[in-house]
């Protein structure tokens, strides 16, 4: 069976047409060669038949430059998976007719698309139809890319690939309006009246940690640091550490640190330690973030992100960063500030991409009505997400923070299987971030039918 290269989709539907007869097509999304597994293109076909889905994907193995093979597992692909990054491997089998109905109104324009109208098409094939992946390494292809996963997770916002996201981001907006799932254009507006109440302070910067020794000091004279004119303190929930964190926290005698003290019998991720902050007498109006390994690029970071919120009545303000190294150094990207972002489309961009930004704030009684997932990977987009549905996000596209990076990052040098457990983590709270919006569109359209 012939291997097509994708270029686009013209010249796809082309090929399709050449050979009438043929159920399927097995297209590469590669440049590197691949070598197939005894029998992998039936096992293919076989599983395509045995389906009827529109595509079949499926594991393959890297070639090191030394000749050792490197196992590359892949996800399931969900309604969820709508990042433009998904990871089909090097080739994909799929079915010509579902092709040609996916793409008969498409344009010259979307051949045009820098990826060749690639994310385009299968967005619009996964309407109605399903692609199955293949948990079976069927073939080889050579290992080009040697960087580990930290160094690899801000490639979607890197602004040298500013034009290429946008036409993503055109992409997606076209399949969300399709399946019904744009974000509601009216937002709520979250305006405070009344005044604080006894000894409410109005910001309240939030840092769990386990095990942070070498810099939570940093983080945590970093946000003492700050001027405001308002009243604020600083909620540090210490998730069992044991190697001095503890210690280091509780010799600090700032009467506007609060120290929150776990055992480790609560079994709590990153997004239960929020919950525990937030939902404490401690907690001021607005709960603004700080991750325990970063600091704030100035002392002023923290009135700027509470100012922000009484601009429009936000519900939720992020700000942008700057990507360094432990001794505060840049390194590239450089400043991530998600331009991205758009005040009309930012809510159904956000389903494209891997995360919202930092530092992020919350209205705190907004984010109690939520509560973040007791998880330590995505609970913070899985809070964003919620938001962005009805009411309004703040953005501040100045950097505000210091994002350092070092071998003590919790991302830092994942192995592939760890992070296909995010990946599918994020595709799941997209999924149902889909629903929930397909469902409240639904609801409201009914509602707004005039009755006979």
């Amino acid at each position: 069976m012939k291997i097509h290269r994708f270029r686009n989709i013209n010249e796809l539907r082309e090929e399709i047409f050449r050979t009438p007869l043929e159920q399927f097509i097995l297209v590469s999304l590669t440049d590197r060669q691949i070598e197939f597994e005894p029998h992998a293109i039936r096992r293919m076909r076989q599983v395509a038949e045995d389906t009827d889905v529109s595509m079949v994907f499926a594991w393959y193995r890297e070639v090191n430059d030394d000749g050792t093979l490197l196992d590359h597992p892949l996800i399931q692909y969900t309604p969820g998976s709508v990042r433009d990054d998904f990871d089909f491997g090097g080739v994909v089998l799929l079915n010509a007719a579902d092709v040609l109905a996916a793409s008969e109104d498409f344009t010259d324009d979307d051949s045009d698309y820098m990826d060749g109208g690639w994310y385009a098409l299968r967005l619009r094939m996964s309407q109605g139809h399903f692609f199955q992946m293949v948990p079976e390494y069927l073939y080889r292809v050579q290992r080009v890319d040697y960087r580990k996963s930290g160094e690899k997770q801000h490639d979607y916002v890197d602004p040298r690939n500013i034009h290429y996201q946008a036409e993503m981001e055109d992409a997606l907006y076209q399949h969300l309006f399709e399946i019904d799932a744009l974000a509601p254009q009216e937002k709520a507006s979250v305006i405070y009246a009344e005044p604080l109440g006894e000894d409410e302070v109005t910001a309240s910067v939030i840092i769990p940690v386990r095990n942070r020794v070498r810099t939570i000091r940093d983080a945590v004279e970093s946000a003492l640091s700050q001027r405001a004119d308002f009243e604020f303190n600083v909620i540090v929930v210490d998730n069992a550490s044991t190697d001095g964190t503890r210690e280091a926290l509780t010799s600090i005698t700032d009467p506007r640190l609060k120290l929150i003290l776990l055992d480790g019998s609560e079994h709590l991720g990153i997004g239960g330690c929020w919950n525990t902050a937030l939902l404490s007498e401690h907690c001021g109006r607005y709960a603004v973030q700080l991750d325990s390994d970063d600091i704030y690029a100035s002392a002023d970071t923290l009135a700027t992100i509470v100012a922000k919120f009484s601009e429009d009545g936000y519900a939720a303000v992020i700000g942008s960063y700057f990507m360094t190294d432990i001794d505060l150094r840049p390194i590239p990207p450089g400043l991530i500030d998600h331009r991205e972002w758009t005040d009309e489309n930012g809510a159904n961009n956000a389903l494209r991409i891997n995360g919202f930004g930092a530092p992020r704030a919350y209205v705190r009684d907004i984010a109690r009505e939520i509560l973040f997932p007791n998880v330590s990977y995505g609970e913070d987009y899985a809070m964003c997400l919620r938001l962005s549905r009805n009411y309004k996000i703040g953005r501040i596209f100045d950097g505000l923070y210091y994002c350092r990076r070092w071998e003590g990052n919790s991302d830092a040098a994942l192995p592939i299987e760890k992070v296909n457990e995010h990946n599918a983590y994020k595709d799941f709270l997209r999924t149902n971030e889909l629903v929930a919006r397909v469902q409240y569109n639904r609801q409201h359209a009914t509602e707004e039918e005039p009755a006979e």
